[in-house]
């Protein structure tokens, strides 16, 4: 078996996106007796205790500017996550996985110095456009606004998640950080999510322990490995690098699309993938230290 540190970086993205369409995917159906924020609750709350078990953070001797990158790490996850359920609640999958990585590519932006870096991050939005916007009608005359709101928050998440996850990435040893953070996402989001989990779970009719279980579960899928993963990579690479690649996230959604619910690809998606593999292979290729 491979150790992780040898395991190459983008593989390391690639196998992040999966688990996350995957806990996506699983989640979606706990929406009904749980609730969004119930749910996204219930997922962090179990993540939180998951990860400090595993990592037992040590936070005695951390600078408090460390401390506080950690919390605001968690408060990004957890709005992230919240966001883009209630997002994906609302509108189809690849319109808010779309919105959501406008916040990627706002950090790949900001972090270009060449020509080349430009011209990757322009190249992969023009590839999501491609895939999801024009696959389905382009027009947005028919979206919720309220989904559309929460995909935007999502993507500003989404860009303080990766400028956050650099920061605790190498500050805290191994996954200790994250495990401080997702603690103060579970916190953060308790006042939201605790009163609808605990009316979903206490419905008449209701099987506690087995939607627990579903819950449990969903959190290693998301966001337990995804993160941990995601935080592998950030380590060793540029944040640019990173932003491009995540770009390749609306494209498995699509290939999950495909093999799971039997959804065609057209001619604009079939561009669309071809457009976000060529960046994200670009920006790899240009953007190693």
């Amino acid at each position: 078996m491979r150790r992780p540190e040898r395991i190459p970086a983008p593989l390391l993205c690639l196998a992040a996106m999966f688990l996350v369409q995957t806990g996506i995917a699983l989640s979606k159906p706990l929406f009904g007796p749980l609730g969004v924020s119930g749910t996204t609750f219930l997922r962090l709350g179990f993540a939180a205790v998951i990860l400090l078990a595993v990592t037992r953070p040590r936070l005695r001797g951390k600078r408090p500017r460390d401390l506080a990158a950690a919390a605001l790490l968690g408060v990004a996850s957890a709005g992230m996550t919240y966001l883009f359920a209630g997002a994906i609640d609302r509108l189809p999958m690849g319109t808010a996985a779309t919105i959501e990585f406008l916040g990627p590519l706002a950090v790949a932006l900001f972090f270009a110095r060449r020509a080349s870096h430009l011209l990757w991050a322009l190249l992969a939005a023009a590839g999501v456009v491609l895939l999801t916007l024009l696959g389905e009608g382009g027009d947005g005359g028919s979206l919720d606004p309220v989904g559309l709101l929460y995909a935007f928050g999502a993507a500003a998440c989404y860009s303080a998640y990766i400028l956050f996850t650099d920061r605790v990435g190498a500050v805290f040893e191994g996954f200790q950080g994250l495990a401080v953070s997702m603690t103060v996402g579970a916190l953060a989001l308790a006042p939201f999510g605790f009163g609808e989990a605990w009316d979903g779970l206490t419905a008449p009719g209701a099987s506690p322990l087995l939607l627990l279980a579903a819950v449990a579960g969903v959190a290693v899928l998301l966001p337990v490995l995804p993160y941990t993963l995601e935080m592998t990579a950030l380590r060793r690479m540029p944040q640019r690098v990173f932003s491009v690649l995540v770009s390749l996230e609306p494209a498995v959604s699509a290939l999950v699309g495909l093999v799971v619910l039997g959804q065609l690809l057209g001619v604009p998606q079939l561009a669309g993938i071809g457009c976000v593999v060529a960046a994200s292979v670009g920006a790899t290729l240009t953007g190693r230290r």
